[in-house]
């Protein structure tokens, strides 16, 4: 059976008789699943803002408070936040003092204790009926407070309450954790601050240490300007301190008041350091963390069919705010996008029956649409939905949707529905019928009147997620926030695996898709083994292309790391992976198909909740005092307003949940993931004779006809752009710029290549390899990855191999193949730079119109060398060498391969020929230098 539930706690002084009483009023939510009554729905209490009570941290009539800090500790994104206060009760009558915090709806409390005239109260979570039986034994009449949540957008209350006598000292201390979410491209650490009253010891404390480095950090308040100088934030490479300390005075409204001014959200909002775009894996306590958000990618184009209620319940400022946040959403769109608006109440409208390019036109002509919306009549979800489906069907099989493009629905509704199918579990069959693989539905509930589990349901089993809107806040705003979060897809179908037998009990490593801004995390357990590295390989697909990204940890080296740091949260890695698990786990539980499933993923979420004190949904903290015979109970009620609709018909067969960390908007798929990209990226070998060109530059050829290597030099300047391949016949060009060094040796400035550029154009396909990055364009789409990990990215006949800081390949239909090396130096050398080599097989299969300064040598000359004498360098014998006709001076020496060793390389012994190679290429070196890197070469 199912019953609403208010959960009390109390703890009750009787000062005559010493003793302590408890009360617990109210009733709970069976374990096992009940009969849903459809009718329930309807008895659901429309809250407004007027219903929120005034918050305060301390409440009490006559009371001192002594001092109120906060402390957060961050750690890679997993945040140990404490809340401490003491007071006194200084009235003359016993009386209830409450101690109430605002936390995160996403955040775990994980301790509460109390000390009431030197007893103390320790907290310790416990399997929920354990918990209530427990406290039952210690029952009493006179309730006090408990947890309850409150419908602010972010936050929910933890309220507690004691009765004390006069003069009585009680100190509060609570403990909550969470995951921070990356959104927008910053993670934010929020901390809510009303105390109420002025507090002589006031303190926040924000510690935050992040092992690859903080690329930025600020801080925002609603505290008012007064507050922002009071602000200090001190940071490093990988660390960072934000503090706040107002004295009493500054703590003032005005100079002479006796309330508080602190009254507001305080805010620390920062980001990581990124090297790469394969993402950040670290291991600590054999644990794993692996943190994905890749950037400098294109986006996918999007096909997006808005789906709007325009019931009777829309009128006033709720259609109002969705029409103005419709219009910023719509200029958003790119033109590469489709789209298409359906409007419905009893009946269902289209704006378009198809999906229409966003051009200025069509957008201007859908905004006019909205704008003449007049709410009026019922609520006909279900087909709705189903037409919104059918429309996207419709355009994939007239090939009007790209095979690289993202296509959702995004439903905007207030109400439950009213006409056509009502039954929900059946509206979920329906559009789970209709909606491909390839589909996603996002949800925006409106108020809370409306059935908000129902639509978080049918949306995490559409690939999709759900988000409530606060009709008493901006709700345009927050419907616009919402889709920038969704409006740039990067990638679709992720996957992050590691190597058989080296990690165990992963969380959630298969992702629909991905969307800028935000990170995908994957954690596990570490399994012991020889090796001291941990590898992982991510596979995905980007607009038009693959790839598939490799990156390492040690396993033991941020442990040592995490012990020198004083503010650092060490069992981060274990908690983490912990945390999202249960998060998992309560998705998987809300579809569980039968109720054999759904107990035993209570018991799994149970069982991690009890290891790891986790408050959740299934367990409670009891807090108790040293000797266990006084006790308080602190429980997590269901929130009416989540809508009373837990059960229902799920789904059958196996589903795949989206949990709500990593962040929610980040989907799941239901298919299984591709093994396309399960072996990581290979590496491309080259044959062991190539033509190479490297350092300042030195040409080698490699002539394997006469056996015989040739080397010269081009002495041309910085910024220029040398020919090295072009074939108009396979539509193939190799490009090298030249950079120089930093400043003259010996009255000589060198020069070596900085930038090398393979274009196919057939597929029109750019690959610029520079020394900070490897970039791939299309004219469209633009991607871009660092030198700082292993990967593969293959866009049609283009593929790039990536080897960490080392060399990458560039193969172009399997029949030729570049390498470029990369060459460090001291970054504080006042002479070198990092520059690039060049190396490219004998063998590529080019065209017989093939040119450039290396190209041309694809059809071998005669070459024959004779008169070999002494020099004036004993160790460089001279000789005379005749070659295209030119008779030409040559010098016995060699330059060297940097493949094997790339700081000594190897000598290639050759035969040098003088005045940048004359005689030797056709026509003078001039003639290969061009305007861009992307130029064929004219004829030479």
């Amino acid at each position: 059976m199912r019953r609403s539930l208010l959960l009390l706690l109390g703890l009750l002084v009787l000062h005559q008789s010493g003793c302590f009483e408890f009360v617990i009023d109210g009733e709970w939510e069976d374990e096992e699943p009940g009969v849903y009554d459809h009718q329930d729905r309807h008895k659901r209490a429309t809250l407004t803002s007027e219903e929120e009570e005034d918050f305060q941290a301390i409440r009490g009539n006559d009371i001192t408070v002594k001092s109120y800090r906060v402390e957060s500790r961050i750690t890679s994104r997993f945040a140990h936040t404490t809340i401490r206060s003491s007071v006194i009760n200084s009235d003359s009558r016993a009386q209830s003092i409450g101690f109430s915090v605002q936390i995160p709806k996403r955040a775990f409390i994980s301790n509460f204790t109390m000390n009431v005239n030197g007893i103390t109260f320790v907290g310790s979570v416990k399997e929920k009926t354990v918990a209530r039986r427990l406290y039952a034994q210690a029952t009493a009449r006179n309730k006090a407070a408990g947890i309850v949540r409150t419908n602010s957008q972010d936050l929910e209350t933890f309220n507690t309450e004691v009765h004390v006598p006069p003069g009585s000292n009680i100190e509060f201390e609570l403990h909550y954790q969470e995951m921070m979410e990356r959104k927008l491209g910053v993670y934010e650490h929020f901390l809510y601050l009303e105390p109420g009253r002025l507090v002589p010891q006031f303190q926040v404390d924000v510690y935050i240490y992040e092992p690859k480095g903080i690329s930025k950090i600020e801080t925002t308040n609603t505290l008012g300007e007064q507050f922002t100088k009071l602000i200090k934030v001190t940071s490093t490479k990988d660390k960072a301190h934000v503090v706040f300390k107002p004295n009493l005075q500054q703590q003032r409204k005005c100079e002479n008041c006796t309330s508080s001014a602190i009254d507001g959200v305080f805010s620390v909002r920062y980001d990581v350091t990124r090297d790469s775009n394969a993402g950040e894996l670290q291991v600590s306590d054999l644990h794993f963390v692996h943190f994905f958000a890749p950037s400098n990618l294109s986006p996918l184009p999007k096909n997006i069919v808005f789906v709007i209620d325009v019931s009777g319940s829309m009128w006033g400022v709720k259609m109002k705010q969705t029409v103005e946040a419709m219009k910023a959403i719509l200029d958003d769109l790119n033109i590469e996008d489709r789209f298409s608006i359906i409007d419905f109440n009893h009946n269902v409208h289209c704006w378009s029956e198809d999906l229409v390019p966003a051009s200025s036109l069509q957008i201007t002509d859908a905004k006019r649409y909205i704008q003449n919306i007049k709410p009026n009549g019922g609520t006909n979800i279900n087909e709705a939905l189903i037409r919104a489906a059918q429309m996207l069907v419709r355009a994939s099989n007239q090939g009007f949707i790209d095979s690289s493009s993202v296509s959702m629905i995004i439903l905007v509704s207030d109400g439950d529905p009213t006409v056509g199918e009502i039954k929900l579990s059946k509206i979920q069959k329906n559009v789970k019928r209709v909606m491909t693989e390839e589909f996603s539905l996002f949800s925006l509930g409106i108020g809370f009147d409306v059935d908000y589990d129902f639509l978080e349901r049918i949306a995490m089993e559409n690939r999709g997620m759900a988000q409530r809107i606060y009709a008493n806040h901006d709700a345009a705003e927050q419907i616009r926030a919402f889709y920038s979060q969704v409006s740039s897809p990067l990638l679709k179908k992720v996957t992050i695996h590691f190597p058989e037998g080296t990690v165990t009990e992963v969380t959630q490593n298969y992702f629909d898709k991905y969307f800028s801004g935000s990170e995908l995390v994957v954690a596990g357990k570490v399994q012991l083994s020889e090796s001291d590295t941990l590898t992982s390989i991510t596979s995905a697909s980007a607009a038009s292309l693959q790839f598939s990204l490799q990156t390492d940890a040690d396993m033991t080296e941020l442990d040592t790391e995490l012990a020198k740091q004083q503010h650092s949260f060490t069992g981060f890695a274990k908690q983490m992976w912990a945390y999202l698990t249960v998060k998992q786990l309560i998705r998987e539980r809300s579809l569980a198909a039968t109720v054999g499933i759904k107990r035993r993923i209570t018991k799994q979420i149970t069982d991690l909740a009890l290891q790891h004190s986790f408050v959740t949904p299934l367990t409670a903290l009891l807090v108790e005092s040293e000797d266990g015979t006084e006790r308080l109970l602190a429980d997590s009620p269901r929130d009416p307003r989540q809508g009373c609709c837990i059960g229902g018909q799920a789904p059958s067969g196996p589903v795949k949940i989206v949990y709500a960390t990593p962040p929610s908007w980040i989907q799941l798929s239901t298919s299984p993931p591709s093994t396309q990209h399960q072996r990581g990226p290979e590496v491309e070998a080259l044959p062991p004779k190539v033509n190479i060109v490297d350092n300042d530059p030195h040409f080698i050829i490699h002539l394997p006809g006469s056996n015989m290597d040739i080397c010269f030099n081009i002495v041309s300047k910085p910024g220029h752009i040398l020919s090295l391949v072009s074939d108009t016949g396979t539509g193939v060009v190799v490009n090298g710029q030249l950079i120089s060094s930093k400043q003259p040796r010996k009255s000589k400035l060198s020069t070596y290549f900085g930038i090398i550029s393979v274009y196919y154009q057939p597929e029109g396909v750019s690959v610029m390899v520079s020394t900070d990055q490897i970039t791939m364009t299309d004219g469209r789409n633009s991607h871009s990855f660092t030198w700082g990990a292993t990967a593969e990215i293959t866009r049609d006949g283009v593929k790039i191999s990536i080897v960490k800081n080392s060399h990458v390949s560039v193969t172009i239909n399997n029949s030729i193949q570049v390498m470029v090396l990369l060459h460090r130096v001291w970054k504080k050398h006042p002479v070198n730079v990092d520059f690039l080599g060049i190396y490219i097989p004998n063998d590529n299969q080019y065209s017989p119109l093939v040119h450039g300064l290396i190209g041309q040598f694809s059809r071998e000359p005669e070459v024959s060398v004779y008169d070999i004498h002494e020099g004036p360098d004993p160790l460089k014998k001279e000789a005379t060498m005749v070659v295209k006709g030119n008779t030409l001076p040559v010098t016995r020496g060699w330059q060297k391969d940097y493949r094997d060793d790339t700081k000594r390389g190897s000598n290639i012994y050759c035969w040098f020929i003088h005045n940048s190679a004359k005689g030797f290429i056709d026509g003078h070196y001039t003639d290969y230098i061009l305007p861009d890197l992307n130029s064929f070469l004219q004829t030479v």
